[in-house]
C-alpha cells in the first residue's frame, strides 16, 4: 500500500453500530485494492491511446523519475495487456498518434460549475457521436473524486458518519494525505458517535502513514483530546519513528500536551520555548512569543513547516496552460471552480493559486502543503510570491489552531502590515480564549486588553469572555462595568445574568 493512502479505518469498531463495521472494512479492502485495479469507469482497451500517456511522457521530459514509476505501475494495472516500448522514442510516437477528438470545453464547464451529472451525460453523448473516443484519465478523475468528495461534504454537515464512511468506500483518494481534513472529520464523527476508540484509531492511520510535520502535528493535537497519556505517549513515539527528522519538534509537542495534563516534561527536548511576558497587553510583540514557558510551540523556530516534504515532487515554475482560468476562478471566488479547474497542478504558480482556493474551502491539510511547497521555491516566480505563500500557511496553521507555530512562522516572516493586523488579531484572539478555558484568567485578560489595544474594539462575544474573565479573577467592579457597557449597548439574557452575577460578587465581596 503506498504511503499517502491511509489504512484509517479500523475494522471492529466495538461502539459504532454493525453497518460502520460493514462499511469500515470494505473501505479498508478499497485502500488495499487501489492499486491493483483500474478506476472504475476507465476505458478498457488492450493499449494505452495518446491521452493515457501524455503524463508519462511529460514525467520522462522531466526526468521525474519518481512520478515516472507511479504512472507505469498506474498503466499497468489499467492495461494489464500492455508491453511498453523499450525505446523511448516508441513511446513518444505512440503519444502522438493521432486520434479522435472532441471538443472538451463544455464537458470541463459543467465540471467547474459542480454539475457532474451533466458533465457525464456530455461524456455518454461524445461516446455516441465520436466512436473511438474517451474521456481522459484525468477528467474522469476529477468528476468521481468531486463526487465522492461532496458526498463526504454533505454527510458531515449532516453529521452522518455512515454516509461518510459510504462516500470513501467509494473513492478512498478521499482518504489521501492531501484530503487529510476527510480523514480529521471522519474521526470526529467517531468521537461525537461515542466511538473514541474508532477514531483513535483514525489519527494513528494518519501517523502512520502522512510524514509531513504540517500533517502531524494537528493530528496528534487532535488525537490528544480523545486519547490517554499511555495512548498519546504511545501515538507521538509511532509518529518518531515515521518522521525521524522531526524528532526535536516532537519532543517539543509532548512536553507540551503533557503540560496541558499537568504531567512533567519528559526532558527529552531539545530546546524549551522561551517563557512569555507576564503582561501581554503593553505590545503585539508578545503575538511571537510563547503564552507560557511550560507549553513550549509545537516546532521550534526555523521552520520545519516550511521544509517538510510535500509529497507533489519538483514542480516546473511555470507552464501549465491552465493558470489564467485558475487565477480568474480564484480572483471571482469561485473556489470549487478554481480547485476543478487546477487538478493535479502542473507548475508551481497553478499549486499556488489553487492552495488559496482549497484554504478558502477549509482544505486545511491541502493548503498546508501547497503553501509550504511555494514559499519553499516561490522567490523564482519573482513579486511576492514567496512571502504570501508564507502567509497563507501561517492563516491555514491558524485555522487548524496551531498557534504557537502559527506565531513562530509570522515572526520570521517579513509580512505587510495589514497581514501582520490580521495574523496578530488571530493568535490573540486564540490565545486569550485558549487561556480562559484554562483558568488562567488573568492571562487570558492581558491577551484580549492586548487585542482590543491592536484592534480598537472587541468582538461581543469577546468582550463577554473577557468580562467573566474578571469575574472569575476576583476583578468583580471590572466585570460590572463591563456587563453594564454590554447590556446597555444591547440588552440579552446573558449580558443580564452576567451583570447579576458580578453584582451580586461585589456586594459579597
Amino acid at each position: 500500500m503506498r504511503a499517502d493512502l491511509m489504512p484509517i479505518f479500523p475494522s471492529t469498531p466495538k461502539a459504532a453500530p454493525r453497518d460502520w463495521r460493514r462499511m469500515a472494512r470494505v473501505v479498508v479492502t478499497g485502500l488495499a485494492l487501489s492499486l491493483a485495479m483500474p478506476v472504475a469507469g476507465f476505458a478498457q482497451t488492450a493499449e494505452p491511446g495518446a491521452d493515457d500517456l501524455r503524463a508519462l511522457i511529460y514525467y520522462l521530459d522531466n526526468d521525474d523519475q519518481r512520478s515516472v514509476q507511479a504512472e507505469m505501475r498506474r498503466l499497468r494495472a489499467q492495461f494489464p495487456r500492455w508491453t511498453p516500448p523499450g525505446d523511448v522514442n516508441q513511446l513518444r510516437a505512440m503519444a502522438t498518434t493521432a486520434s479522435a477528438t472532441v471538443d472538451e470545453r463544455p464537458i470541463w464547464a459543467r465540471i467547474e460549475r459542480q454539475d457532474f451529472a451533466g458533465a457525464r451525460a456530455l461524456i455518454d453523448e461524445a461516446r455516441a457521436r465520436t466512436p473511438g473516443w474517451s474521456p481522459n484519465a484525468e477528467m474522469l478523475r476529477v468528476i468521481e473524486i468531486n463526487e465522492s468528495q461532496a458526498a463526504f461534504d454533505a454527510a458531515y454537515a449532516s453529521r452522518d458518519a455512515a454516509g461518510a464512511l459510504a462516500a470513501a468506500r467509494r473513492t478512498p483518494a478521499l482518504m489521501r494525505c492531501d484530503r487529510i481534513n476527510n480523514a480529521w472529520q471522519l474521526a470526529e464523527l467517531y468521537e461525537a458517535g461515542g466511538a473514541a476508540q474508532n477514531a483513535l484509531s483514525t489519527y494513528r492511520g494518519v501517523v502512520q502513514s502522512c510524514t509531513r510535520l504540517s500533517d502531524v502535528v494537528p493530528t496528534l493535537e487532535k488525537a490528544n483530546e480523545v486519547a490517554s497519556l499511555d495512548e498519546i505517549t504511545a501515538l507521538i513515539e509511532l509518529a518518531r519513528q515515521t518522521t525521524p527528522s522531526s524528532t526535536n519538534a516532537l519532543n517539543e509537542l509532548e512536553d507540551r500536551l503533557r503540560a496541558g495534563r499537568g504531567q512533567s516534561p519528559t526532558g527529552r527536548a531539545a530546546s524549551s520555548a522561551p517563557a512569555a511576558a507576564s503582561n501581554a497587553a503593553a505590545s503585539t510583540a508578545a503575538v511571537a512569543s510563547a503564552p507560557r514557558a511550560a507549553a513550549p510551540a509545537a516546532t521550534s523556530p526555523g521552520a520545519p513547516l516550511s521544509s517538510a516534504p510535500t509529497g507533489l515532487g519538483p514542480l516546473p515554475l511555470r507552464g501549465d496552460g491552465r493558470i489564467t482560468r485558475v487565477r480568474q476562478m480564484k480572483e471571482q471566488g469561485n473556489w470549487q471552480a478554481c480547485l476543478a479547474a487546477s487538478a493535479s497542478p502542473r507548475s508551481l504558480e497553478v499549486l499556488y493559486e489553487r492552495s488559496w482556493c482549497a484554504y478558502s474551502l477549509d482544505r486545511s491539510g491541502e493548503a498546508l502543503a501547497g503553501f509550504t511547497e511555494v514559499a519553499q521555491r516561490g522567490s523564482a516566480l519573482g513579486g511576492n510570491t514567496a512571502r504570501d505563500a508564507r502567509f497563507g500557511m501561517i492563516l491555514t496553521s491558524l485555522s487548524l489552531n496551531m498557534t504557537e507555530e502559527s506565531a513562530r512562522l509570522a515572526a520570521a516572516t517579513d509580512l505587510t502590515q495589514q497581514q501582520r493586523l490580521e495574523v496578530e488579531t488571530t493568535i490573540l484572539d486564540q490565545r486569550g480564549i485558549r487561556a480562559y478555558h484554562n483558568r488562567e484568567y488573568a492571562q487570558s485578560i492581558a491577551y484580549f486588553n492586548a487585542l482590543e489595544q491592536l484592534t480598537g474594539s472587541l468582538r461581543r462575544d469577546i468582550a463577554m469572555l473577557r468580562a467573566y474573565a474578571y469575574l472569575n479573577n476576583g476583578q468583580a467592579q471590572l466585570a460590572v462595568d463591563e456587563f453594564t457597557r454590554l447590556h446597555s449597548e444591547l440588552a440579552t439574557d446573558d449580558t443580564r445574568s452576567g451583570l447579576e452575577s458580578a453584582r451580586s460578587a461585589l456586594s459579597s465581596g
